[in-house]
């Protein structure tokens, strides 16, 4: 009953950037499920969006301070959630983007991966390129 009330669908995309290739998955159709509801806007309403274990100033794992890390590197503004503070959130995040770990990161609405791919984004400079679109496409006003 639930999966036909939530009439959800994703499409998958593998994107080469460089050297890597980049899982990312779009939500495209709507839920009627009040957290991936929740979550949709809040990966859709700001340009980065890291949902993490902690918060940035006080990260609680170590994936999750090396995410803060990285893009506090290229001095990226992003919008973190604390998956701790709500199982509900935390368990959704996980069924939104199709991902069993956290952290996740989301990029103009994309999901990029979680810490491993940011670093290998990170380190094979692909990540400049990725936040550098992000910045032209979506200036801070």
């Amino acid at each position: 009953m639930t999966s036909l009330l939530r009439q959800m669908c994703y499409i998958n995309k593998t994107t080469r950037i460089g050297s890597l290739n980049v899982y990312k998955q779009f939500l495209c159709a709507k839920s009627d499920d009040p957290i991936q509801s929740h979550i949709g806007k809040l990966v859709k309403g700001n340009k980065i969006v890291v949902f993490m274990k902690g918060d940035p100033q006080a990260p609680r794992c170590g994936f999750s301070n090396a995410v803060v890390d990285i893009l506090n590197i290229h001095k990226a503004k992003f919008e973190a959630h604390d998956v701790l503070v709500d199982e509900n959130l935390r368990n959704g995040i996980k069924e939104f983007s199709n991902w069993p770990t956290i952290p996740q990161v989301f990029v103009d609405g994309e999901f990029i991966g979680g810490c491993d791919i940011l670093l290998q984004l990170h380190r094979s400079g692909e990540l400049d390129k990725i936040l550098e679109k992000n910045t032209q496409e979506n200036p801070v006003a």
